[in-house]
């Protein structure tokens, strides 16, 4: 079954009163219910799998199980780091740490920092958008690499305020 024929069917349904249909044919089974206040259709399509592909689906979970203890013990490090102020990029672009390739970096890890201070610039479309910090406090992380593509509000530093 088609989507044009998927879509007739609703058509049809929407159109003949009924509250409900089921349709169920060889690997596909639909159902169409209709409210009768506002002509609002509500579809909900279930396709069911080969028996294969479901045996291997079954047993996919059992393979990534490993990953999931990794992500758990991911979650460790941000609670480390929850005493930290995360300064996240306002914009898409290109982190640079220096004003030009001929010039010393605006920060380093362990530098002092204040309200105002510029950290870095993204390069966003040929313009060089200079980012400053709206925190005062010490330089703990800087989480991008130089010349590193960065997207919107991804973590670029982590300052510790006190």
């Amino acid at each position: 079954m088609d989507l044009k024929e998927i879509q007739n069917l609703i058509k049809f349904v929407a159109n003949s009163g009924v509250a409900e249909v089921k349709l169920e044919m060889d690997d596909v089974k639909i159902t169409i219910r209709t409210t009768l206040e506002g002509n609002v259709t509500e579809t909900t399509y279930v396709q069911q799998l080969p028996a294969q592909q479901a045996l291997s689906q079954a047993v996919a979970p059992q393979q990534t199980a490993p990953a999931v203890v990794n992500v758990t013990s991911e979650a460790s490090v941000p609670a480390e780091d929850s005493k930290f102020i995360t300064i996240k990029s306002p914009i898409i672009g290109t982190f640079y740490r220096k004003p030009s390739p001929d010039k010393p970096v605006f920060t380093e890890v362990g530098s002092v920092i204040s309200k105002g201070d510029v950290l870095c610039v993204i390069e966003a479309m040929k313009l060089f958008n200079e980012i400053e910090s709206e925190v005062s406090g010490k330089i703990v992380k800087i989480l991008v690499d130089d010349m590193s593509p960065v997207e919107f509000d991804q973590p670029l530093f982590l300052v510790d305020p006190s």
